[in-house]
């Protein structure tokens, strides 16, 4: 199931790329984006958008993160060799990544398959969810999030 617009955010605790719990709930506002894998192409272009509007969410008070089934040393890879000042979570098990609903059939080079689906979350400081982008470009995610950022006046 989808989280839609509304909805109370599904709270969690996962690891991050140091090895440190990281919980929604202490980092509100926020963006969540879900990404499939560490170090491919769209992946890497979506994180190091991020990286490259890391002073446009600052300046609203958004924190982001990653999440993907990667370890921990993946991510602590992937933030080294790219520079990303935001949070990477490993979630292995997708248990967060299914109760926001960023795990189902996709389709590539005309295969289909389970998995991750890449899309972004903005939390409110209430831990409600403001806004969900479904299946986005890796590089249309900060322009989207921002936008709705400076809404919620963070």
């Amino acid at each position: 199931m989808k989280v839609q617009v509304g909805d109370p955010a599904p709270e969690f605790t996962l690891l991050d790329h140091r090895g440190e719990p990281w919980a929604l709930a202490d980092h509100l506002p926020a963006v969540l984006y879900f990404y499939p894998k560490d170090d491919t192409p769209g992946c890497t272009n979506q994180a190091c958008d991020v990286r490259d509007h890391w002073a446009d969410y600052s300046a609203h008070g958004v924190t982001v993160a990653g999440i993907s089934p990667d370890s921990v040393d993946s991510h602590s890879q992937f933030v080294a060799k790219y520079d990303l000042p935001h949070a990477l979570l490993s979630d292995p098990t997708r248990e967060v990544i299914e109760a926001y609903g960023a795990w189902g059939e996709r389709t590539r080079y005309g295969k289909t398959f389970e998995g991750v689906i890449r899309s972004s979350v903005v939390v409110d400081r209430d831990g409600t969810v403001a806004a969900v982008f479904d299946q986005i470009k890796p590089t249309e995610q900060s322009h989207k999030a921002l936008e709705v950022a400076r809404t919620l006046g963070a």
